[in-house]
C-alpha cells in the first residue's frame, strides 16, 4: 500500500492478468467466433486488427493513464479532470453494476453445467433442456414464475467467489484470484482447441472460420461489428480499466501494458475461435450438414449448440464438457471480479469507507437485484436489460468519454505524464486516433444503433418490455450518474490531489 494510503497491486504480472482478466470473458469465447465467422471469415481479421490500433489500444491507453495518474476510480478521476463531469463516472459505474447482477447469472449457467457435463443430464433436446427444465423461461418479462433454484444455488457460489476476491483487497484477493483463474483458463481453452481441431471434420470448421471472403470487406457493417467487437471485449469505457489503473505504482510502463492487455485480450479470442469452431465442424460432419447450419452465438451456442456437441464426443464427452463450462465460469468470474470492484472502488472513493464495510454492504445489494435474473422471467429479462445496457449505454457513454478526454482536455498533458515511463512513446497517431477516428466510429455506432432500437423493437419484445427493461434502465444510469454528482464528497482533499494541468478549452 502506498503512502497516501490506496491500495497496490503485488506485481506488474498480477496487474497484467487481473486485467487481461477483466478482458476476457464470456464475450471472447461465444461472441468473438460467431461475430467473425458471420462477418467475412478470414476477412474480419483485416478490420479487427485496424479496430484494435485505432480504438481498442489508444483508448486503453487513455484509460490506463487517466487511473493511474489520478489515483481513483472512474467518479474520483473524471472529477478530478473536471468537477463537471464526475456524473460521467458514475454513470460507468452504474452501467458496471447492471452488468455485474445479470452476468453473475450467466456465471452461475456455467457452473450448473459444469455438472451436467457429467451424463450429459441435458439429454438430447439441449434447447428444451435449458429454456424449459433448468431455466423455466416464461411468458413475458412481467411473468416471474418464482426463483429457480437451480440458478439460485450456483449464483450464490459466484457470488461467494466475488466476494471472497474483492473483500480480500487488490493484492491478497483480486490478483490471487487471476492468478490461478488466468493460466488455468488459458490451458483449459488449449486443451479444448486441441481436442477440437483434432475431431473428424474440424477441417471444415476452421476453413468457414479462417476462409477470407474479401467482399465483405467493402460492407460498412463488417467494419462497425469490428469494431463493436473490440469495443466491448476490452473493458473499456465502463469504469473497469480506470479503477485498475488506479491501483498501480506511480512510475508504471502504461503504453506497454496497455499493448501487453490488449494483445493478449485478442489472442485468448482467437484460441477460442480454434476452440470453437473445431468442434462445431465435428458436430456438422457427425450430423452431415454444412457448418454454418450449426453455428450460434451467444447463449445459443454455450447451453444449447455445445451441449448437443459435447454429447457426440467419441471419447470422455463428460470430461470435455466440464473443461469447456469451467471455461466459461473462470472467463466470467475474472471479469465479474472487475466489473464489481469498478463500482465498490466508486464508492468507497466518494464516502471513504473501509473496503470491508463496503464490500458487505454492496454485496448483499447486488446479490439481492441479481436475483431477479434467476427467476423463470430471468433470461428474457437478461436479454433485453444487455442489449441496451452494452448496445446504448456503454456505446453513448465510451463516445462523451472520448469527446471529452480528447477534445476539451489537454491531451499532451497525458503524453508528458506517461511518455518518460515507457519504452514506446505515444505520439501525433495517438492523438489523432482519439481526436479523429475514434469519435467517428463511437459516433456512427452509437447514432445507427439508437436509430435501429427507436424504429423496432428489440428481439420483437413488446413495448412495455422494451421500455422497462430496456429505456428506462438506460435511462438510469444518466439519472444516477447526475445525482451523484450533487452528492458532497466525504474527502474533498481527493479531489485536489495529482491534478493534471488545466484542461484546454473549457474551465475546470
Amino acid at each position: 500500500m502506498e503512502a497516501s494510503g490506496r491500495e497496490q497491486w503485488g506485481s506488474r504480472v498480477g496487474f497484467i492478468l487481473a486485467a487481461v482478466g477483466s478482458a476476457v470473458g464470456l464475450g471472447n469465447i461465444w461472441g468473438f467466433p460467431y461475430r467473425a465467422f458471420s462477418n467475412g471469415g478470414g476477412a474480419f481479421y483485416i478490420p479487427y486488427l485496424f479496430a484494435l490500433f485505432t480504438a481498442g489500444i489508444p483508448i486503453m491507453i487513455l484509460e490506463l493513464a487517466m487511473g493511474q495518474k489520478n489515483r481513483g476510480a472512474a467518479p474520483l478521476t473524471f472529477a478530478k479532470l473536471n468537477r463537471k463531469w464526475e456524473w460521467l463516472g458514475w454513470m460507468q459505474t452504474f452501467i458496471s453494476f447492471v452488468i455485474a447482477t445479470y452476468y453473475v447469472a450467466i456465471i452461475g449457467w456455467a457452473i450448473a453445467y459444469t455438472y451436467f457435463s457429467f451424463g450429459q443430464i441435458w439429454g438430447t433436446d439441449t434447447k428444451a433442456f435449458l429454456f424449459g427444465d433448468y431455466l423455466g423461461v416464461t411468458s413475458s418479462q412481467f411473468e416471474l414464475g418464482g426463483l429457480q433454484w437451480g440458478v439460485v444455488i450456483p449464483v450464490v457460489i459466484a457470488w461467494i467467489v466475488i466476494y471472497a476476491a474483492i473483500r480480500g483487497g487488490v493484492k491478497k484477493g483480486i490478483e490471487t484470484a487471476n492468478k490461478v483463474f488466468m493460466p488455468l483458463l488459458a490451458l483449459f481453452l488449449i486443451i479444448i482447441a486441441i481436442r477440437g481441431v483434432t475431431l473428424p471434420g474440424a477441417v471444415k470448421g476452421l476453413e468457414f472460420l479462417f476462409k477470407p471472403d474479401f467482399s465483405r470487406i467493402f460492407d460498412f457493417n463488417v467494419w462497425t461489428a469490428a469494431y463493436g467487437q473490440i469495443f466491448f471485449s476490452l473493458s473499456i469505457c465502463f469504469a473497469i480499466m480506470i479503477t485498475y489503473s488506479s491501483y498501480l505504482p506511480k512510475k508504471t510502463d502504461i503504453v506497454n501494458n496497455g499493448f501487453m492487455v490488449s494483445l493478449l485480450n485478442c489472442s485468448f479470442s482467437l484460441l477460442a475461435g480454434f476452440a470453437v469452431f473445431g468442434v462445431l465442424g465435428f458436430m456438422a460432419h457427425a450430423q452431415g450438414v454444412g457448418v454454418q447450419d450449426v453455428a450460434a452465438g451467444g447463449v445459443g451456442l454455450a447451453f444449447v449448440v455445445f451441449p448437443k456437441a459435447i454429447s457426440l464426443m467419441p471419447f470422455a464427452p463428460g470430461l470435455f464438457g466440464a473443461l469447456f463450462f469451467i471455461s466459461l465460469v473462470f472467463a466470467g468470474l475474472s471479469s465479474a471480479i472487475s466489473i464489481n470492484e469498478a463500482v465498490l472502488a466508486s464508492f468507497m472513493d466518494k464516502f471513504s469507507v473501509s473496503r470491508q464495510k463496503a464490500v458487505n454492504v454492496y454485496c448483499a445489494i447486488a446479490f439481492l437485484v441479481s436475483l431477479l435474473f434467476a427467476t423463470g422471467a430471468g433470461l428474457l429479462i437478461l436479454d433485453v436489460v444487455d442489449h441496451f445496457i452494452m448496445q446504448i449505454a456503454i456505446t453513448f457513454a465510451g463516445l462523451i468519454e472520448v469527446m471529452l478526454v480528447a477534445w476539451f482536455f489537454n491531451l499532451d498533458s497525458f503524453k508528458e505524464h506517461i511518455n518518460p515511463m515507457s519504452d514506446f512513446r505515444v505520439g501525433a497517431w495517438w492523438t489523432f486516433m482519439l481526436k479523429v477516428v475514434t469519435p467517428l466510429v463511437l459516433g456512427y455506432m452509437a447514432i445507427s444503433q439508437l436509430w435501429g432500437d427507436l424504429t423496432s423493437n428489440y428481439g420483437d419484445y413488446t413495448d412495455a418490455a422494451i421500455l422497462v427493461f430496456g429505456w428506462l434502465v438506460v435511462l438510469a444510469t444518466l439519472v444516477f450518474g447526475i445525482a451523484m454528482q450533487f452528492v458532497s464528497w466525504k474527502d474533498e482533499e481527493l479531489l485536489t490531489g495529482d491534478v493534471l494541468d488545466k484542461q484546454a478549452g473549457i474551465g475546470g
